[in-house]
Formats: C-alpha cells, sequence, structure tokens
C-alpha cells in the first residue's frame, strides 16, 4: 500500500487539512490539483493522479484542450470540467484590469493580461480591442480562430466591427500557439493592409500585438506601420 494515499497521510500533511490551517500558497502544485480532483482512482491516490498531469508542468497543464484531459487515466468529465473551470478563473483573474476606462496611453500595458487569457490556445485566434474618440476601451472582440499555422483574415472584418461600434481607435492581437511572438510574413502583410485601410477609413490601428508564452511582439513598436 503506497504511502502517497491521502488516506495513509498523517491529518496535518493531508492537502485539505494543510490548505485550512495555512493557507492555499503553501501546497504544491500537485496538491491543489488534487484538491480539484476531489479523489483519484482505484490503486491511484488523487496526488499521482496530480502529478501525471503535471508532468511536462503546470503552463503544459494550462495549454491543454479541456476537457480533453478526461481522456486521461483518472479523469472524468466532472473532474475535466472543474480544473477547466479553475483554470478559466485564473486567467479571467490575471487579465483584469482596475480602470479599464482609463485612456490607454500605451497598447503595450494590455499585452500582459492578453496573455494571460489567449497564450494557451492551440490554434491561432485573432481579436481586437476598440477604443473610443477618448482611446477608452470600448469593447473587446475575437474575431477569428485560425488553424495552427495561420490565421487568415480580412482587414474588412476588423474594420466592419470599428465601424459598427464607432470607434476610433483598434488594438489587433493574436497569438502564437508556438510560444514564440516573432511575426511572420504573413504577420507583416496583414498589419500593413490593415494600416492603409484604417488610414483611409479613419480609424486609427494602434498597435497590432502578437502573443507568446510570456512573451510578446509590438508591431507599432517594431516599426511596421
Amino acid at each position: 500500500m503506497t504511502r502517497d494515499r491521502i488516506a495513509d497521510l498523517p491529518i496535518d500533511e493531508r492537502p485539505r487539512e494543510r490548505m485550512l490551517s495555512h493557507g492555499a500558497e503553501t501546497l504544491s502544485d500537485a496538491e491543489l490539483v488534487a484538491i480539484l480532483l476531489g479523489s483519484g482512482m482505484r490503486g491511484r491516490s488523487a496526488i499521482e493522479v496530480a502529478r501525471d498531469l503535471l508532468s511536462d508542468g503546470l503552463p503544459a497543464l494550462a495549454r491543454r484542450e479541456w476537457p480533453a484531459g478526461r481522456r486521461c487515466s483518472g479523469i472524468g468529465p466532472a473532474k475535466a470540467c472543474r480544473i477547466a473551470a479553475a483554470l478559466e478563473m485564473g486567467r479571467r483573474l490575471a487579465a483584469r484590469q482596475d480602470g479599464a476606462r482609463d485612456p490607454i496611453r500605451d497598447a503595450a500595458s494590455l499585452a500582459r493580461p492578453l496573455i494571460a487569457r489567449y497564450s494557451h490556445y492551440l490554434q491561432e485566434r485573432l481579436g481586437a480591442i476598440f477604443l473610443d474618440s477618448k482611446n477608452r476601451i470600448m469593447m473587446e472582440r475575437e474575431i477569428y480562430v485560425g488553424s495552427l499555422n495561420a490565421t487568415t483574415v480580412s482587414t474588412r472584418d476588423v474594420l466592419r466591427i470599428a465601424l459598427e461600434e464607432s470607434a476610433a481607435a483598434v488594438i489587433v492581437f493574436h497569438n502564437h500557439p508556438s510560444g514564440d511572438p516573432s511575426p511572420s510574413a504573413e504577420d507583416l502583410v496583414f498589419t500593413r493592409r490593415l494600416a492603409e485601410a484604417s488610414r483611409i477609413m479613419g480609424v486609427d490601428l494602434v498597435d497590432h500585438l502578437i502573443l507568446g508564452t510570456n512573451q510578446f511582439v509590438s508591431l507599432r513598436q517594431r516599426g511596421v506601420f
């Protein structure tokens, strides 16, 4: 009988009891995931199952397409949904910004919250943040979900929404599932076309942010347009 079974641990070493007594920050990643799982499976404790889920690290767990996790040994739909919900709450909390109605003076300041929300996706997703005449955020819209290799979207799709919402400016963003935010040739062509079309339509293209894993590229700062 393995010592890793939670029931075999002393009470003050069990994850749930330690969390109640000392706080969640004292638990390891595996112990936190074990609490989300709630139970293990025959012959394997929740901690053992959690360690398997974390074998490639916490970022890899967050990038997993949930609830596909139910295919993992010891993970059913209910457990997969609990983990997916916890990860999504974490991303939403990281993405929240105080003073969201304050003018946006530096588009790059939005990159970190966007990374928290989009860097885990295994497909490219292109979206836009629309601003009013005072550079305050009006709305954010995900516009396109592409393949693993490229995002193909017409500049008209971005500008149509800007005109419909009477936006004065727009910040475009998309993720690179590889984790490397270096712009591709397609990224540069799309951005230049969008910048030209935006000028004609009277909409200010503030920036195009490419999101990677814990890093980003501002095409405005790169001087692409």
